[in-house]
């Protein structure tokens, strides 16, 4: 839990107690360490995401109300959350998100009191735009293009002219709002904006590829629309020519923080000489005097065009399909990690808590019928409540680590034995014999008494009598004394009468 800030901790204790296993989760996904979200607790709001008894709108409203916090950490961290379970999680998320009228309205945040706060609060207000228009592609489409099929036979390239002209200038805005994100390679400094520009990485090769597959689509049509059908269409098409270009410098960076250069598509531009016949098209439509292509000239161009985009769209599919082997070979990696963990369960009164953590409620102990007591998971020993706070809140939130405690190749695990009631390891067996009568065994010696010497006076106490002094081996000792009770003194019940035995009241007294 190094990194994490007491703040932090006081948050998950809370959620451990209430039993939110949500919040905790959000909460251990968005400390104030700088570093990206753990990818056990993004896995793990995954997973949440996918079951139909968890609130999503709850989930969400957490991470929105972490949005609220002063720390740029905190803030950046909950919006690489909300990205992450857009992207990866069940799809009943961003259908919460796309149906809100208010997201994320971070426009004005700005962390001032912190390092990096001013450079990291600019990236974070246009993170935060960029969420906002991701959900409302979706609020208008229906779809995220970063899921939708691709390829012939895909939603974009069979989309009919007047829902595709209307279709790829929200594809643009969303693309625009990726690509404003605009960080260097001298600016991407800590593990959370390296994080979220891996999340925008990912993002812009699936979105530009339905970009792609959708312009390849308009130009496959340009030459039998409509005069304006035609206009909007040149229109989205030098967009697309520009936005390319950005990407392209986009990419670059990409290249220069460290991402591998198998991982980045490469970017082939459409020959100049299509936009020169695209354009001569749309003025002759306009009844404008102007050079026209042959029609096999025309053809050529575009059938070199589509080749060109063609290629940039395979090369974009490529490096999508490689991310997501990677991505199945990790998942099965851990499946099989849990099998092996199973297996060493199996037959024990537990389920280690790593494994209990990972897969959430999936998974409860059972107690064995003749178990004495409640099954608890291992621990490592030690008090809840210890003497400084921090480490209280550490014992009390547990351990956060999903990793499975049976691959740790420093504790060795047994199979518990049959427990024995016995007084210790050199505790023996007595035999009772019908003869000899039982005796108890020997106390152990008392404790010599404290002495004092002869010469201390001793100061009796109320109600009892001052105890005499023995001789013990030619120490002097306090003799034990049995206590005496003097009888209560009678009060008269006039209070104003003489008390027996009283001294006479000095001003009765003569003065010398």
């Amino acid at each position: 839990m190094s990194g994490q800030s007491i703040t932090d901790r006081i948050a998950a204790a809370q959620h451990s107690m209430t039993g939110s296993a949500i919040s905790k989760a959000v909460c251990k996904a968005t400390t104030h360490e700088v570093s990206g979200p753990k990818k056990k607790h993004l896995d793990y709001l995954i997973h949440c995401t996918n079951e139909m008894n968890v609130n999503v709108p709850q989930l969400a409203d957490t991470l929105f109300e972490r949005t609220a916090n002063s720390s740029w950490v905190v803030v950046f961290k909950a919006l690489i959350t909300t990205h992450h379970l857009m992207m990866y999680g069940n799809e009943r998320f961003i259908q919460y998100l796309a149906s809100r009228n208010t997201l994320f309205n971070l426009n004005n945040f700005l962390d001032k009191g912190a390092l990096q706060g001013y450079d990291m609060s600019t990236f974070i207000r246009r993170y935060s735009r960029y969420l906002n228009e991701k959900a409302l592609s979706y609020r208008l489409v229906a779809v995220d293009f970063t899921k939708m099929k691709r390829g012939i036979d895909g939603v974009m390239r069979t989309m009919n002219t007047e829902k595709l002209i209307k279709t790829l200038p929200i594809i643009q805005n969303q693309l625009d709002a990726l690509l404003d994100f605009q960080a260097n390679p001298n600016e991407l400094t800590n593990g959370v904006i390296n994080a979220a520009f891996m999340l925008l990485f990912k993002d812009s090769i699936r979105l530009f590829a339905a970009y792609n597959e959708g312009v390849i689509n308009l130009l496959e049509k340009y030459f039998d629309m409509k005069k304006n059908q035609c206009k909007d269409a040149l229109d989205i098409y030098k967009k697309f020519l520009y936005r390319m270009t950005k990407l392209s410098e986009f990419l670059k960076v990409a290249e220069q923080v460290g991402i591998d250069q198998g991982d980045i598509p490469d970017l082939t531009q459409a020959p100049s000489s299509l936009l020169e016949a695209l354009e001569q098209h749309l003025a002759s439509l306009e009844g404008k005097k102007t050079k026209e292509f042959s029609a096999d000239s025309r053809a050529t161009t575009l059938s070199s065009a589509v080749s060109s985009l063609s290629s940039t769209g395979m090369s974009f599919t490529r490096v999508d399909e490689k991310e997501k082997q990677q991505a199945l070979e990790e998942e099965q990696a851990r499946l099989q990690a849990l099998k092996v963990c199973f297996s060493i369960c199996e037959g024990s009164h537990y389920i280690h808590q790593n494994c209990f953590d990972t897969l959430g409620d999936l998974l409860k102990p059972t107690v064995p019928a003749h178990s004495q007591g409640p099954v608890m998971p291992p621990h490592s020993g030690g008090k809840l409540l210890a003497n400084d706070l921090d480490s209280s809140l550490a014992n009390l939130v547990g351990s956060d680590n999903y990793e499975c405690v049976c691959f740790r190749p420093d504790m060795q695990w047994t199979q518990p034995g049959e427990k024995k009631l016995t007084g210790g390891s050199n505790w023996q067996s007595k035999t009772m014999s019908s003869t000899t009568a039982w005796s108890p065994a020997p106390m152990p010696p008392a404790p010599a008494p404290m002495a004092f010497p002869m010469t201390t006076p001793q100061v009796p106490v109320y109600g009892m009598v001052p105890p005499q002094m023995g001789q013990m081996g030619g120490v002097p000792v306090m003799t034990p004394q049995p206590m005496m009770y003097n009888q209560p003194v009678l009060r008269p019940t006039n209070p104003f009468a003489p008390i027996p035995g009283a001294q006479v009241c000095a001003q009765n007294k003569q003065p010398k």
